[in-house]
């Protein structure tokens, strides 16, 4: 399913208001709550969420400057990334539930599987110029 530039800038954009939220929220309220181990669990879980969102919005700006539907395909992983690897932490932080931590890789696996793909459209784009 194709991804639009559109939609890209869009996720990108709400993915950042949210991990700024988000970590708004662990460094205060959440500091209240949590251990020192849940509350750098939920830092992580802020930091991958914010850098992959601004991947999302890279990615739709260069949809929007040449667009290709293979852009598709890392703009999807990186969000699905977000999901699993942000989401199960920042669940594992707040319920203390350790088999949600079985979940991260996965995300971390799109994250990897993200760039690699972004890396492998650049290499070809350069015999192109």
């Amino acid at each position: 399913m194709k991804f639009s530039a559109q939609h890209m800038l869009l996720t990108g954009a709400l993915g950042m208001l949210i991990a700024v939220a988000t970590g708004a929220f662990g460094a205060h309220a959440m500091k209240k709550i949590l251990d020192a181990d849940m509350l750098a669990i939920w830092q992580t879980a802020v930091h991958y969420q914010m850098v992959h969102a601004l991947g999302l919005l890279g990615i739709g700006i260069l949809q929007i400057q040449k667009p290709d539907w293979r852009l598709s395909v890392p703009a999807w992983l990186m969000l699905a990334g977000i999901l699993l690897f942000s989401g199960s932490l920042y669940l594992l932080a707040l319920s203390g539930i350790r088999w949600l931590g079985a979940v991260t890789p996965f995300g971390g696996v799109a994250f990897l599987l993200a760039w690699g793909w972004l890396a492998q459209l650049a290499w070809r784009q350069r015999k192109a110029v």
